[in-house]
């Protein structure tokens, strides 16, 4: 059996804890408290956008809304894509003391963003204009990706490299299930938009501040704290293709893959009304949701702990793209509800691998140690830009070149390309 060397040999044995390749296995109560701040992040991400922004822009302007929910979400994407790599970029360089005790360089970003994140949304949820309701949706993204990237660096951080494909399933299946539990927080649990954006303010804090208060995090020593310059800052979030081509690989799989989902998932709910017929299209939709988080969750922690057994990683990742294209071809040949049902199915036990395996592939062909979550801010870029390039793709394709079928066909060679792409990568099995 093939295994992965945790150590790897350009680390020079002298780095500090911070910046030494983890070798001792995290514990169970470590990876609760990671998933639980990441099922807050992802409420607050997921919540707004898919429930109680729709409610409060059609309040506001009810004759335009499509247009300014279009407005307003993509500013949020456009401040994520922003925020994510400069927020890990600070984190990289931050060294804290307070009452002469020095502070790790992750948490009091956590902590930081868990808590004007949540004053955000409560501002955001007082607004009446459609300015008003932008800002405070820029600002809510901005504090919830310095989140974001702080935690992302934890797994590299500390999860030793024979442990990150279990550990990355868990950290994974929050992106799925915030989405199913922040929509029945917001409309089972509490009723009207403004206790709904309360809600998630006391969710985001109750569930990611114990990570941030009760794991340990490693100070970052003064003397390989790397120089602040904006110049050199803003430069740094280039990196070169040329000089560590398997990130730029790592870059464009994960980019396709998830060009792949957000066409395959954007228009799910007009499919079912124009394409399927479904006689409940927003209950139909429900049951796929639902259906997709499940199949994720039933893969996302096996398909992980069985790449960390094997050491190979690029083989699942080939897999789950397979999975997944099968999946929207379902959609794409039989655009029928028993076959939306298995594809919801497929599509989220594909992503499910998917996302476990290639995020811990992902933390061993960072460039450098110093930089996890710059460079991880760099590959959230790939999560991002697909959400603001998805709608322009998709729309010319469903109104001008085929419908749905052609729709669901483009998703499939997307993903398949794009998981295909990871045998580029030369440093990984």
């Amino acid at each position: 059996m093939t295994t992965l060397d945790p150590t790897p040999a350009s680390l020079p044995a002298s780095l500090p804890a911070a910046l030494a390749e983890p070798t001792v296995p995290v514990r169970r109560g470590w990876i609760g408290l990671i998933f639980a701040a990441n099922l807050g992040v992802w409420m607050a991400f997921f919540t707004p956008i898919q429930v109680l922004l729709p409610q409060q822009i059609e309040q506001i302007a009810p004759g335009d809304k499509e247009n300014m929910l279009a407005v307003v979400t993509g500013l949020g994407a456009l401040a994520a894509v922003l925020a994510n790599p400069l927020a890990g970029a600070l984190s990289d360089r931050t060294c804290l003391r307070v009452a002469g005790r020095e502070l790790g360089r992750r948490h009091v970003w956590t902590a930081g963003g868990a808590v004007l994140g949540a004053a955000a949304l409560l501002l955001l949820a007082q607004q009446r204009t459609i300015l008003g309701v932008a800002l405070g949706w820029v600002a809510a993204q901005v504090c919830f990706n310095a989140m974001l990237a702080s935690l992302s660096a934890a797994v590299p951080d500390r999860v030793p490299v024979r442990q990150r494909g279990g550990v990355s399933g868990w950290v994974g299946i929050p992106q799925a299930l915030g989405l199913v539990l922040g929509a029945v927080l917001v409309t089972a649990v509490v009723t009207g938009n403004a206790a709904g954006y309360l809600a998630i303010a006391v969710a985001i804090l109750l569930l990611s501040l114990p990570f941030a208060l009760l794991t340990p995090d490693e100070p970052l020593p003064r003397t390989h704290r790397p120089v602040i310059r904006t110049r050199a800052l803003l430069a740094s979030m280039w990196i070169s293709p040329r000089r560590h081509p398997d990130f730029a690989w790592a870059w464009i799989t994960r980019f396709l893959v998830q060009l792949g989902n957000a066409l395959g998932t954007l228009y799910l709910l007009y499919f079912l009304s124009d394409g399927v017929r479904y006689p409940d299209p927003e209950g139909g939709l429900l049951v796929l949701i639902l259906l997709y988080t499940l199949g994720m969750m039933l893969t996302a922690v096996v398909a992980g702990r069985l790449s960390d057994r094997s050491g190979r990683r690029k083989i699942y990742v080939i897999v789950s793209g397979l999975i997944m294209a099968v999946a929207a071809l379902l959609l794409a040949v039989a655009p029928v509800w028993p076959m939306a049902v298995v594809a919801a199915l497929l599509l989220g036990a594909g992503y499910g691998v998917y996302l476990s395996v290639d995020a811990a592939l992902i933390t061993q062909v960072l460039p450098r140690a110093t930089d996890r979550a710059k460079d991880l801010g760099v590959i959230n870029i790939a999560n991002s830009a697909p959400q603001v390039l998805g709608p322009a793709l998709s729309a010319p394709l469903v109104v001008h070149l085929g419908g749905y079928p052609t729709l669901y066909a483009v998703t499939a060679v997307v993903t398949l390309v794009g998981s295909a792409l990871v045998v580029k990568i030369r440093s990984v099995p």
